[in-house]
């Protein structure tokens, strides 16, 4: 029973992780998916969530078998 963590672009060079596999018992949201791998530090305000590649937020619900997807915020011009 696990949730796939997986980190892009910028912040996975930031934080020096790219992926990580957590028990799923031990979250049930996606803060608490953050704070299971990256501990104290403070998730990026403007950082785009996905959860089984859809768009969430730090209080959508995770369940075994997901995948959470942390991606930078992009910005074009």
């Amino acid at each position: 029973m696990t949730i796939h963590v997986r980190f892009f672009a910028s912040l996975r060079e930031r934080l020096d992780v790219a992926d990580q596999d957590i028990a799923a018992s031990t979250a049930a949201t996606v803060a608490e998916v953050w704070q299971r791998v990256l501990g104290d530090a403070e998730p990026p305000v403007n950082m785009l969530i996905a959860v089984n590649m859809e768009y969430a937020n730090l209080d959508a619900q995770v369940r075994d078998g997901d995948e959470v997807a942390f991606f930078p915020p992009v910005t074009g011009g």
